[in-house]
């Protein structure tokens, strides 16, 4: 309860709340933009400085097992909504590279709520956070090109190697797999989360204390405004989810939970502290609808937003931030304390 009670919550519930009222916050276009940004830079700071003097061969494991999981879990959401849905494969590719990337905004909301109890977590965190990322964008492309979505995979010669392409949709247009994993790898989100956290490992504690007016003190506050922007975002794409099937709504809110399930299971076999583990179970729970539908529209263009991105932050998203993550602390503590 006083999870669901602290004020990031609240907000979101508020900026909900004013959208099915049918009106918007006043703030100006790029307000969102622009503290999506600043919490970025400011926990990418943070990641940097509480990894300086950590071993590197300690979170290594952890780190590479952070990257398959993405890697992996959008096989499993893939088979689930082409058996128990019935949705056709482009789709169901599209889908299931959102459900294995992540959610920086649900990371970031379980990190301030671990931060209010106390509860310790380490900095490898948010490069596990960077990491997951991406690799789902190309499984996803994958699975589109493996199941008849894709025409043909082939390599085409040029300069010193060749390029692998996949012709995908109806359309025969090739895509270069090369270039989603650009794509996936070097979008504008993970380049800022991941040069902040580097500079915070470079300036360490002491430099990092200059800078503390500005991304320590405002934290709370600047959540706090994301949240009740993005409950009103969330609540604008809940109404367009709930004309979406039965069965993609159920796999909006069942997905979240098998993947908290391998993000428990995972954290054990790795032997992970409270505060780390509950934070991969969020990683693993999350989808993304940001990094994702920006890589999907370049190099999956067959496939329809209007299903993904409702799904994403219409169902998956406001579940996570008012059932999930209480769930989730809740399944940690009782797993690891």
């Amino acid at each position: 309860m006083d999870v669901l009670l602290s004020a990031p919550i609240l907000f979101f519930a508020l900026g909900a709340l004013i959208a099915m009222a049918g009106a918007r916050t006043p703030f100006p276009d790029g307000f969102a933009k622009g503290l999506a940004a600043y919490l970025l830079v400011a926990i990418g700071l943070k990641g940097g400085v509480a990894l300086t003097g950590v071993d590197a061969a300690t979170v290594a494991p952890l780190l590479l097992t952070a990257g398959l999981v993405s890697l992996t879990m959008p096989v499993l959401a893939f088979a689930a909504l082409r058996i128990t849905v019935g949705l056709d494969a482009v789709n169901a590719a599209a889908i299931a590279a959102h459900y294995g990337s992540v959610s920086l905004v649900t990371f970031i909301t379980m990190t301030k709520l671990l931060e209010s109890q106390g509860i310790l977590f380490g900095g490898h965190m948010v490069a596990a956070l960077a990491i997951m990322e991406g690799p789902a964008i190309v499984t996803g492309l994958l699975l589109a090109g493996a199941t008849g979505a894709a025409a043909t995979v082939g390599v085409a010669a040029g300069g010193a190697g060749g390029t692998l392409s996949l012709s995908l949709g109806p359309d025969g247009k090739e895509v270069s797999v090369k270039a989603a994993i650009r794509e996936a790898a070097f979008n504008s989100s993970v380049l800022l989360l991941v040069g902040s956290l580097l500079i915070g490992l470079v300036i360490g504690k002491a430099g990092f204390a200059a800078l503390n007016g500005l991304f320590v003190a405002p934290w709370d506050g600047a959540l706090s405004l994301f949240l009740l922007e993005m409950g009103c975002l969330a609540a604008t794409r809940l109404r367009e989810a709930m004309t979406l099937k039965l069965g993609l709504i159920a796999f909006g809110v069942g997905m979240p939970l098998v993947g908290a399930g391998i993000g428990l299971a995972v954290s054990g076999a790795l032997g992970l502290g409270f505060g780390d583990a509950a934070l991969f179970v969020t990683l693993c729970a999350s989808a993304s609808y940001i990094a994702v539908p920006a890589a999907l529209s370049h190099a999956l263009p067959t496939a329809n937003p209007g299903l993904s991105l409702p799904l994403s932050l219409g169902i998956t998203f406001p579940f996570n931030i008012l059932v999930g993550i209480p769930l989730y602390i809740a399944l940690t503590r009782a797993m690891f304390t």
